[in-house]
């Protein structure tokens, strides 16, 4: 790219929810904000995670700067350690958030080689042409901090994950008079989140969800097990007082929920009374009216603590009859199913379930349009991308920053891997970086494509037919009856007639072949498929996978 020129874009983290990533560039300096993940759906069959992809970074590793982490959540932090396998370069981050990065990165190994740094909202760093400085937010985890880059071309502002909490349960009340400071002095580009764009009002505060979870637990007469997002360090808190409270012991289940809780306190962002952990095992042996299990799963996740207790499958614990469940989190796009799913199990094992928007045990941590336009209103800024969140969400921002003065054609709505110009002044939209998936699937990294993926739902849609045919390697002429297996197709022992047609399929196919000299591996393959493909449509309705191999004797 040209020297002094401003480049703003995205590798992950619009027209979509997670992963999230983007990039400042300003000639030879680019700094990276945030590198998360997120979950696959159910399309994607055995993918692990999915990350940004990396290409223009790997591109230009001598002009990538640092990594700013605006806050510790996954969707901002899940991919950090797969970007320092491939690229090793300085980390700056909140005392918590680097808390949560450490133990990733010793789970990889990296955490010796990695050059980790401590900011907080005073921190002021310099990166050649672009100065970095911060101001504190609100969100559902603490040390939550947006980003300002001052550069030759102006200011730009990413304001993190965020609402305006007036009443924080940590008291870490937003930077409100910076926010206006930062305003005063010019903004020229505000990127904010649009998680809830769509949302009328205010979101509520954090300290509401304290009380009710108070009421549940004064309310429960045998043992309470209660799910939230382990990342939610304000509602965590909340749950050990209202367990302190009713004097019951708290077990932990889940290896992230263990993993949080752990480096919360040891940071002193969690405060635990002394004796009120204990193990699962001993927890189980306690009176039902003292003991309550927090644990991972409010999302359905099929291997998650909560699902296995829904499954009677955890070898630790057991959901009995008259127990109390608080589902203290509501379901993310997309895993209303799971959730429900889950609920109906609780129900059968005779446990009273509290869960849903009116149970109150739950307030989002983004701001509704009310806070996102009071972030624009302090912002004033000249241009405005909105990031973090589906079209439609990023469509309605675009509708509250025009109601608060901002030009609509000084609105800029990107697609990962888009980017927006700044030179002698002239701002524009133009040209765009690699940007899309990278799947993780158990060590493989990005070695998993559409092509494997198509194969996959093949398989679980329709199984799998091999064929297996022995040949004479003089005069290609078939020395055995074909060999056929079926796996998720059909019941081998049930259809015999079938396997039957199959195989005389398979002879007849390889006569006609061996007449027409047409011996050669590639071809007798591709043949079989096609023929067997279209009689087996015609029998079953089905589309199996057909695998023809060759034994040459």
């Amino acid at each position: 790219m040209p020297e002094n020129r401003l480049w703003i874009g995205a590798l992950g983290g619009v027209t979509e929810i997670g992963k999230n990533m983007y990039f400042i560039q300003y000639g030879d300096d680019i700094i990276v904000v945030d590198c998360g993940s997120k979950f696959p759906d159910e399309s994607l069959l055995g993918i692990d995670l999915i990350i940004p992809d990396i290409s223009y970074l790997l591109a230009h590793p001598d002009k990538v700067k640092a990594l700013i982490v605006t806050h510790g959540h996954e969707d901002h932090i899940g991919g950090i350690p797969y970007l320092l396998k491939q690229l090793n370069l300085p980390l700056y981050a909140s005392s918590l958030t680097l808390g949560l990065i450490e133990s990733k990165l010793k789970e990889h190994g990296l955490l010796r080689q990695t050059s980790l740094h401590r900011i907080d909202s005073e921190s002021i760093l310099d990166f050649g042409s672009i100065k970095v400085s911060f101001f504190r937010t609100n969100h559902s985890i603490p040390d939550c901090l947006g980003v300002v880059f001052d550069t030759p071309e102006g200011t730009v502002v990413h304001t993190g994950d965020f609402k305006f909490d007036m009443t924080p349960v940590n008291r870490q009340y937003p930077d409100i008079h910076k926010m206006a400071d930062i305003g005063k002095k010019g903004v020229r580009f505000l990127l904010s989140e649009s998680t809830n764009a769509e949302r009328p009002g205010f979101t509520p505060s954090e300290r509401l969800v304290g009380t009710h979870i108070e009421e549940a637990f004064q309310k429960a007469d045998r043992r309470i097990f209660i799910s939230t997002f382990a990342s939610n360090v304000h509602r965590l808190q909340q749950i050990v007082d209202a367990a302190s409270l009713t004097g019951r012991k708290l077990a932990l289940l889940g290896r992230s929920m263990v993993n949080v809780v752990g480096v919360s306190q040891e940071l002193g962002y969690l405060n635990v009374p002394d004796g009120m952990l204990v193990e699962p095992a001993e927890a189980a042996k306690l009176p039902p009216h003292e003991i309550a299990v927090l644990c991972t799963g409010s999302q359905g996740e099929p291997m998650a603590a909560l699902s296995r207790l829904a499954n009677s499958s955890n070898r630790q614990m057991e959901i009995s009859t008259g127990d109390t469940v608080l589902l203290a989190a509501n379901p993310i796009p997309g895993n209303e199913r799971n959730v429900a799913r889950i609920i109906d199990n609780l129900y059968v094992l005779g446990a009273k379930v509290i869960y849903g928007s009116r149970s109150e045990l739950h307030v989002s941590g983004h701001g509704s349009q009310e806070e996102l336009k009071l972030m624009l209103t302090l912002m004033k800024p000249e241009y405005f991308i909105p990031i973090h969140g589906e079209y439609r969400m990023l469509h309605h921002h675009r509708l509250l920053a025009e109601a608060v003065g901002v030009e609509g054609d000084k609105i800029f709505l990107l697609k990962n891997g888009e980017l927006v110009e700044s030179a002698g002044g002239v701002v524009r939209q133009s040209g765009r970086v690699p940007a899309g998936q990278i799947y993780v699937d158990g060590l493989g990294i990005g070695d998993i494509g559409n092509v494997v993926l198509r194969d996959r739902r093949q398989l679980s849609a329709d199984g799998i037919l091999i064929t297996v045919i022995t040949l004479s390697q003089s005069d290609g002429r078939l020395l055995n009856e074909p060999d056929t297996i079926s796996r998720g197709f059909i019941y081998v022992r049930n259809s015999d007639k079938l396997i039957e047609e199959i195989n005389q399929l398979v002879v007849a196919t390889l006569e006609k072949l061996n007449q027409a000299d047409l011996g050669q591996w590639n071809v007798i393959k591709q043949t079989l498929r096609e023929a067997l493909g279209k009689f087996l449509y015609e029998k079953t309705k089905r589309r199996p996978m057909i695998l023809p191999i060759i034994i040459e004797v």
